[in-house]
Protein backbone atom coordinates (compact mmCIF):
# COMPACT_ATOMS: atom_id res chain seq x y z
CA UNK A 1 0.00 0.00 0.00
CA UNK A 2 1.48 3.72 -0.86
CA UNK A 3 0.96 5.55 2.15
CA UNK A 4 0.80 9.08 -0.12
CA UNK A 5 -1.83 7.98 -2.29
CA UNK A 6 -5.59 8.85 -2.21
CA UNK A 7 -7.06 11.84 -2.39
CA UNK A 8 -4.49 14.35 -0.30
CA UNK A 9 -1.89 12.10 -1.49
CA UNK A 10 -0.43 14.89 -3.53
CA UNK A 11 -0.47 17.53 -1.23
CA UNK A 12 2.02 15.76 0.99
CA UNK A 13 -0.76 13.79 3.20
CA UNK A 14 0.56 10.58 4.27
CA UNK A 15 -1.79 7.35 5.26
CA UNK A 16 -0.94 5.64 8.23
CA UNK A 17 -1.98 2.31 9.56
CA UNK A 18 -1.85 1.44 13.53
CA UNK A 19 1.57 -0.15 14.40
CA UNK A 20 -0.25 -2.30 16.75
CA UNK A 21 -2.51 -3.89 14.41
CA UNK A 22 0.28 -4.30 11.85
CA UNK A 23 2.30 -6.40 15.01
CA UNK A 24 -1.20 -7.92 15.35
CA UNK A 25 -1.29 -9.28 12.37
CA UNK A 26 2.19 -10.57 12.08
CA UNK A 27 1.81 -11.91 15.81
CA UNK A 28 -1.08 -14.09 14.15
CA UNK A 29 0.82 -15.66 10.89
CA UNK A 30 3.41 -16.34 13.53
CA UNK A 31 1.08 -18.41 15.62
CA UNK A 32 -0.58 -19.86 12.73
CA UNK A 33 2.72 -21.13 11.02
CA UNK A 34 3.55 -22.41 14.92
CA UNK A 35 0.48 -24.41 15.36
CA UNK A 36 1.52 -26.84 12.35
CA UNK A 37 3.16 -29.85 13.71
CA UNK A 38 7.30 -29.98 13.21
CA UNK A 39 7.16 -26.03 13.33
CA UNK A 40 6.67 -25.55 16.78
CA UNK A 41 9.85 -23.92 17.35
CA UNK A 42 8.56 -20.45 15.68
CA UNK A 43 6.30 -19.93 18.77
CA UNK A 44 8.81 -19.57 21.01
CA UNK A 45 10.87 -16.25 18.99
CA UNK A 46 6.96 -14.93 18.61
CA UNK A 47 7.47 -12.25 21.16
CA UNK A 48 11.09 -11.91 20.04
CA UNK A 49 9.63 -11.03 16.02
CA UNK A 50 6.93 -8.45 17.14
CA UNK A 51 9.32 -6.89 19.16
CA UNK A 52 11.72 -6.15 16.56
CA UNK A 53 8.88 -5.36 14.21
CA UNK A 54 8.70 -2.68 16.31
CA UNK A 55 11.85 -1.52 16.23
CA UNK A 56 12.63 -1.74 12.84
CA UNK A 57 9.26 0.35 11.97
CA UNK A 58 11.00 3.12 14.39
CA UNK A 59 14.56 3.13 12.61
CA UNK A 60 13.90 2.63 9.57
CA UNK A 61 12.58 5.59 6.97
CA UNK A 62 11.92 3.85 3.92
CA UNK A 63 11.24 0.30 3.01
CA UNK A 64 14.93 -0.01 1.17
CA UNK A 65 15.64 0.21 4.99
CA UNK A 66 13.14 -1.66 6.71
CA UNK A 67 14.03 -4.94 4.30
CA UNK A 68 17.70 -4.25 4.77
CA UNK A 69 17.15 -4.77 8.73
CA UNK A 70 13.62 -7.24 8.86
CA UNK A 71 15.34 -10.18 7.11
CA UNK A 72 17.92 -9.82 9.72
CA UNK A 73 15.60 -11.58 11.69
CA UNK A 74 16.04 -14.88 9.11
CA UNK A 75 19.31 -15.06 10.28
CA UNK A 76 19.70 -13.93 13.72
CA UNK A 77 17.04 -17.24 14.54
CA UNK A 78 19.47 -19.56 13.17
CA UNK A 79 22.02 -18.25 15.35
CA UNK A 80 23.89 -16.31 12.87
CA UNK A 81 24.62 -12.30 13.85
CA UNK A 82 26.60 -11.34 10.77
CA UNK A 83 26.37 -11.72 7.19
CA UNK A 84 26.97 -10.80 4.19
CA UNK A 85 25.35 -6.85 3.66
CA UNK A 86 24.67 -6.63 8.02
CA UNK A 87 24.90 -7.67 11.09
CA UNK A 88 22.85 -7.53 14.09
CA UNK A 89 22.47 -4.80 16.26
CA UNK A 90 21.55 -6.47 19.71
CA UNK A 91 24.29 -6.31 22.66
CA UNK A 92 25.89 -10.05 23.39
CA UNK A 93 23.05 -12.52 24.15
CA UNK A 94 22.19 -14.26 27.13
CA UNK A 95 19.46 -16.20 25.60
CA UNK A 96 18.74 -20.17 26.09
CA UNK A 97 16.04 -20.15 23.01
CA UNK A 98 16.76 -23.01 20.91
CA UNK A 99 18.27 -21.74 17.19
CA UNK A 100 15.85 -22.79 14.63
CA UNK A 101 18.44 -25.10 11.96
CA UNK A 102 18.42 -23.34 8.55
CA UNK A 103 16.21 -25.23 5.81
CA UNK A 104 14.18 -27.12 8.38
CA UNK A 105 10.29 -26.95 7.59
CA UNK A 106 9.93 -24.43 10.87
CA UNK A 107 12.27 -22.16 8.85
CA UNK A 108 10.78 -22.13 5.64
CA UNK A 109 7.55 -21.42 7.06
CA UNK A 110 9.05 -18.34 8.94
CA UNK A 111 10.41 -17.62 5.82
CA UNK A 112 7.14 -17.29 4.28
CA UNK A 113 5.58 -15.24 6.60
CA UNK A 114 8.33 -12.57 6.93
CA UNK A 115 8.77 -12.08 3.09
CA UNK A 116 4.90 -12.55 2.75
CA UNK A 117 4.53 -10.24 -0.46
CA UNK A 118 1.04 -9.45 0.21
CA UNK A 119 1.71 -8.29 3.60
CA UNK A 120 4.93 -6.57 3.46
CA UNK A 121 2.62 -4.09 1.09
CA UNK A 122 1.10 -2.64 4.01
CA UNK A 123 4.04 -2.08 6.08
CA UNK A 124 5.25 1.27 4.53
CA UNK A 125 2.25 2.91 6.04
CA UNK A 126 3.42 1.17 9.60
CA UNK A 127 7.18 3.16 9.07
CA UNK A 128 5.72 6.03 11.05
CA UNK A 129 5.26 4.19 13.61
CA UNK A 130 2.10 6.00 14.34
CA UNK A 131 -0.58 4.04 16.96
CA UNK A 132 -4.53 5.19 18.04
CA UNK A 133 -3.51 4.26 21.54
CA UNK A 134 -3.79 8.11 22.92
CA UNK A 135 -7.14 8.74 21.17
CA UNK A 136 -8.37 5.54 22.35
CA UNK A 137 -7.11 6.74 26.32
CA UNK A 138 -9.25 10.23 25.14
CA UNK A 139 -12.30 8.44 24.16
CA UNK A 140 -12.00 6.45 27.68
CA UNK A 141 -11.39 9.73 29.29
CA UNK A 142 -14.88 10.82 28.28
CA UNK A 143 -16.73 7.89 29.38
CA UNK A 144 -15.83 9.66 32.86
CA UNK A 145 -18.05 12.96 31.79
CA UNK A 146 -20.43 11.42 29.49
CA UNK A 147 -21.17 8.52 30.07
CA UNK A 148 -22.85 6.14 27.49
CA UNK A 149 -25.61 4.37 29.99
CA UNK A 150 -27.06 8.28 30.31
CA UNK A 151 -28.99 10.27 27.62
CA UNK A 152 -27.74 14.30 27.42
CA UNK A 153 -28.80 16.78 25.58
CA UNK A 154 -26.19 18.16 22.77
CA UNK A 155 -25.04 21.04 24.91
CA UNK A 156 -24.87 19.09 27.66
CA UNK A 157 -22.90 16.21 26.16
CA UNK A 158 -20.84 19.06 24.66
CA UNK A 159 -20.16 20.69 27.78
CA UNK A 160 -18.87 17.63 29.42
CA UNK A 161 -16.67 16.54 26.39
CA UNK A 162 -15.14 20.36 26.96
CA UNK A 163 -14.49 19.38 30.83
CA UNK A 164 -13.19 15.96 29.74
CA UNK A 165 -10.75 17.78 27.15
CA UNK A 166 -9.95 20.50 29.92
CA UNK A 167 -9.16 17.60 32.23
CA UNK A 168 -6.85 15.28 29.79
CA UNK A 169 -4.77 18.03 28.76
CA UNK A 170 -3.84 19.42 31.89
CA UNK A 171 -3.53 16.17 33.64
CA UNK A 172 -1.70 14.10 30.77
CA UNK A 173 2.03 15.31 31.27
CA UNK A 174 2.21 15.20 34.77
CA UNK A 175 4.92 13.57 36.58
CA UNK A 176 5.33 10.36 38.41
CA UNK A 177 4.56 9.70 41.50
CA UNK A 178 7.73 9.45 43.94
CA UNK A 179 8.35 6.36 46.43
CA UNK A 180 10.06 8.05 49.82
CA UNK A 181 12.99 6.55 48.82
CA UNK A 182 12.83 9.20 45.36
CA UNK A 183 12.01 6.41 43.12
CA UNK A 184 9.23 6.09 40.66
CA UNK A 185 6.17 4.60 41.83
CA UNK A 186 4.64 1.68 39.93
CA UNK A 187 1.65 -0.57 40.03
CA UNK A 188 0.77 -3.64 38.36
CA UNK A 189 -2.18 -4.85 36.48
CA UNK A 190 -3.73 -8.07 35.57
CA UNK A 191 -4.93 -8.35 31.50
CA UNK A 192 -6.89 -10.63 31.66
CA UNK A 193 -6.46 -11.16 27.32
CA UNK A 194 -3.13 -12.01 27.91
CA UNK A 195 -3.33 -13.67 31.12
CA UNK A 196 -0.16 -11.46 32.54
CA UNK A 197 0.65 -8.83 34.69
CA UNK A 198 2.49 -5.47 33.29
CA UNK A 199 4.30 -2.75 35.11
CA UNK A 200 2.22 0.34 34.84
CA UNK A 201 3.94 4.06 36.09
CA UNK A 202 1.91 5.53 38.81
CA UNK A 203 1.68 9.67 38.15
CA UNK A 204 1.06 12.38 40.92
CA UNK A 205 -2.71 13.44 41.84
CA UNK A 206 -4.54 15.71 39.76
CA UNK A 207 -4.78 18.94 40.89
CA UNK A 208 -7.80 20.62 39.15
CA UNK A 209 -5.66 24.17 39.88
CA UNK A 210 -7.52 25.35 36.37
CA UNK A 211 -11.29 24.80 38.01
CA UNK A 212 -11.11 28.33 40.05
CA UNK A 213 -10.28 30.75 36.60
CA UNK A 214 -13.22 27.94 35.06
CA UNK A 215 -15.94 29.51 37.49
CA UNK A 216 -14.56 32.89 37.61
CA UNK A 217 -14.99 33.15 33.44
CA UNK A 218 -18.32 31.91 34.10
CA UNK A 219 -19.36 34.54 36.47
CA UNK A 220 -17.78 37.33 34.48
CA UNK A 221 -19.73 35.83 31.25
CA UNK A 222 -22.76 35.54 32.90
CA UNK A 223 -22.84 38.89 33.90
CA UNK A 224 -22.10 40.18 30.81
CA UNK A 225 -24.67 38.79 28.85
CA UNK A 226 -27.79 39.77 27.70
CA UNK A 227 -30.49 39.48 29.93
CA UNK A 228 -28.43 38.55 32.91
CA UNK A 229 -29.05 40.10 36.64
CA UNK A 230 -28.10 43.49 37.36
CA UNK A 231 -28.24 46.34 39.95
CA UNK A 232 -31.14 48.00 38.46
CA UNK A 233 -32.95 45.08 38.42
CA UNK A 234 -33.64 44.91 41.83
CA UNK A 235 -34.97 48.37 42.14
CA UNK A 236 -38.38 48.97 43.01
CA UNK A 237 -39.31 46.23 45.05
CA UNK A 238 -38.36 43.79 42.38
CA UNK A 239 -37.37 39.93 43.85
Amino acid sequence: MDPKRGKYGDRGVIHTLDMWHGAKSLAKKLHAAGQVKGQTEILQWLKDIVSYFWFCCKEAQNMERFMGLWRGVLYHVTGRHEWTFGKCLHEPLNDEKEWIQKDSPAYMALVGVVLNKKWLKDVPTFLNLRTTSDLETFHNHILMYAGKRFAFSPPVFEARTLLAALDYNHHNSRPPMLTKEGNRAYQKIYNKKSRRYSLYTVKSHKSYRYIPDLQRAITRRRLMSEGSAKTGDHQGGRP
